[in-house]
């Protein structure tokens, strides 16, 4: 975002990341290298499984499967913490071939001393499934670690050509406390929001929580909806939310990017969240 960033093309717009407060201060930081004045409101946190049991069974007979299969950096990084905190390390991986729904989720594994051998031009469940179901075959086993609450697509997708999937929890999101809600409800009535971000599913659904009883779509009424991609899409559209912005690639840097974009040729506006 260099040449965007030196225009400033956010300079007066503020923008609300629901990300988890741990991951959102490299969102944050790209919006306000734009001129955006950034509203942390986290909808959700993640928080490890109900049970380390089904992940800590696999793990300890990764020789059972041919391939891992990560659809989040939060699964990656569960698993390092996991393996790690039983005496392994990423080694105990080595010899799985790997599959990466994203390039971030690829570069967690990079970051393990671990790559990623597939990784599909969109990254969506469906696009990975179609790239894996021409690697795999029938009566492989599969090992595939992530949110409890996940969509079941991906599972469906491979279970139909004959693999064998083994879906277990590596980490769960909860709703994140609403101690913000106040402050971001006051912008939104007061027309001082420009831009709602979400970056999953979840983060949209535990947004709409904090308002119950509020009509939504007129609470954002005049606020630029901002999605990750379009399973995030659909979700917000599902609540009546109209998406206004979705990068080409589903990524948070292209995420900040397009929002960049979208305001570059118009003027900046004074707003402010106090």
């Amino acid at each position: 975002m260099t040449a965007v960033a030196a225009a400033q093309p956010l300079a007066g717009r503020v923008v609300v990341v629901t990300r988890p407060r741990a991951q959102a201060r490299a969102f944050a930081g790209l919006l306000e290298a734009a001129g955006a004045r950034v509203l942390l409101v986290p909808t959700i946190a993640i928080e490890p499984p109900a049970s380390w049991e089904p992940l800590d069974r696999a793990l300890e007979r990764l020789d059972d499967y041919r391939w891992a299969v990560f659809t989040s950096v939060n699964g990656v990084e569960m698993t390092r913490r996991r393996l790690e905190e039983t005496g392994r390390g990423a080694e105990a991986l080595r010899g799985r071939r790997l599959a990466a729904i994203g390039p971030a989720t690829a570069d967690a594994l990079h970051a393990m001393g671990l790559e990623a051998e597939v990784v599909p031009e969109e990254y969506v469940a469906e696009a990975l499934a179609g790239r894996l179901r021409a690697l795999i075959r029938p009566g492989e086993r599969v090992l595939l670690a992530r949110a409890a609450e996940a969509r079941d697509v991906l599972v469906t997708l491979l279970e139909a050509a004959g693999v064998l999937v083994d879906e277990v929890p590596a980490y769960r999101t909860r709703p994140e406390r609403a101690e913000d809600a106040a402050e971001l409800r006051g912008a939104l009535r007061e027309a001082r929001v420009d831009v709602v971000t979400f970056t999953s599913s979840s983060t949209v659904r535990h947004f709409a929580a904090l308002f119950p009883g509020e009509d939504l779509p007129r609470l954002l009424r005049g606020v630029a909806v901002a999605c990750i991609g379009p399973v995030t899409r659909a979700t917000a559209e599902a609540l009546g939310l109209e998406t206004r912005i979705v990068p080409r690639e589903y990524t948070i840097p292209a995420l900040a990017q397009a929002i960049a974009d979208h305001y570059a040729s118009g003027p900046p506006r004074p707003n402010s969240v106090t």
